[in-house]
């Protein structure tokens, strides 16, 4: 039988020495970029030899580095995933804007516009459960001070991107393939624009930034794992509920920056992550798959990641094959076949069962098991670490 491999979505549980270290550490004249010294620096160097391992010995085959390198900035404190691209960005500023008190921004036909942070569909469905302290759904209550864009956008990640790859390749064994995570243009761009005369040009400026973090990745021989939740995601961030054609034509234009920011890089290195956002909510007003996949499937990666494990999205490993004629003859699928959004650890069988799916759509050489999303700051570090123990021995079981 095939050998299915496997690998995380990116980020993974930091330890508690990583986190106290993190929290200490002071802030530049900008408010939102950490300063780094060389004792930190070797504390995430040893924190990413310690979490390769650990995923090894966790049955991972193609590891990440946990997104250690990526700091969390107390003062936006979204996620690492993409609150590290404001700390490797000149051209930025802390406006002091309140995010929760915007007010509302409302999309019409032909002109798609994202809404206000706390005015997204599914919150509004579901506003007393997010408000009940006791609901254990509430999201984003510290993620108040977004930074804008107010001048020129320019890559200023060198000395950090370098240390994440140097990190990544010291830790990984001869012949064995790691990956970084970075964040898409179109995501990174979501944040609110103050300098550039349109939107396409916000985004243009963010494609020419963050092409440099992603050569410097691929350069080093590693996977690059472009985040681009904004293609699903923004569907619910749209108000009121577009038509499925203006959406497409919304998300066409992040696709097509994705296409540009990555044009030269050797597609075989380049993985596309997929999602419908890590919160832990109901979910009920997530665009269907069905909907996105032909415009996804338009990106030139040589991977895509995609949720595949949690209740809302699970039974959409369907619509792969319903549609599996669009699918690329060379692209590798990278289904999540453990979810972050429950403490539920998953049986290996069932993460068997749902490998096996996948694999009888493009055949075993072509799957790549992986979680969801990232785990870390999801779920409870011991319950992360059994679910890829988990994730390792469904891939052993899978009958491919």
């Amino acid at each position: 039988m095939t050998r299915i491999e496997t690998t995380t979505a990116g980020s993974l549980p930091r330890t508690e020495a990583l986190i106290a270290a993190n929290a200490a550490r002071t802030f530049e004249d900008d408010g939102f970029t950490l300063k780094s010294t060389p004792e930190f620096e070797a504390l995430v160097a040893e924190a990413t030899r310690d979490v390769v391992d650990r995923q090894r010995e966790a049955g991972i085959t193609q590891p990440g580095d946990g997104e250690f390198g990526k700091a969390m900035s107390n003062a936006v404190d979204y996620g690492a995933w993409w609150t590290y691209s404001f700390q490797r960005t000149a051209g930025l500023e802390i406006t002091g804007k309140d995010i929760f008190s915007q007010e509302p921004v409302r999309s019409e036909p032909g002109n798609v516009r994202l809404t206000t942070f706390p005015d997204r569909r599914d919150w509004t469905a579901f506003a007393a459960a997010y408000q009940d302290p006791e609901g254990g759904i509430s999201v984003g209550k510290n993620a108040t001070a977004f930074p804008a864009t107010t001048g020129p956008i320019s890559y200023t990640g060198q000395d950090a991107i370098a240390a994440d790859t140097r990190n990544l390749v010291a830790a990984l064994k001869p012949g064995e393939r790691g990956f970084l995570t970075a964040i898409a243009p179109g995501s990174a761009a979501r944040i609110e624009n103050e300098f550039y005369a349109t939107e396409q040009e916000h985004i243009d400026a963010w494609v020419d930034a963050l092409r440099e973090e992603y050569r410097a990745v691929t350069d080093a021989g590693l996977i690059l794992q472009l985040d681009d939740p904004s293609l699903a995601e923004n569907w619910d961030q749209i108000n009121p509920e577009p038509s499925v054609e203006d959406y497409l034509a919304f998300t066409q234009i992040r696709i097509d920056a994705i296409n540009r920011a990555i044009e030269g890089l050797p597609k075989e290195q380049i993985r596309l992550h997929l999602c419908w956002g890590s919160w832990h909510g109901p979910h009920t007003t997530d665009i269907e798959l069905k909907h996105i996949l032909k415009t996804v499937l338009g990106a030139n990666v040589g991977q895509i990641s995609f949720e595949a494990a949690n209740a809302r999205h699970e039974h959409e490993w369907a619509v792969w094959d319903e549609q599996r004629d669009l699918i690329p003859d060379d692209l590798i699928l990278v289904p999540g076949v453990v979810s972050h959004a429950t403490n539920l650890v998953e049986h290996p069988d069932l993460v068997a069962q749902r490998i096996e799916r996948f694999a009888k759509i493009v055949g075993p050489e072509r799957v790549i098991a992986a979680t969801d999303c990232g785990l870390g700051g999801r779920v409870h570090p011991q319950i992360a670490w059994a679910k890829l123990e988990s994730l390792g021995e469904g891939a052993r079981r899978a009958r491919v």
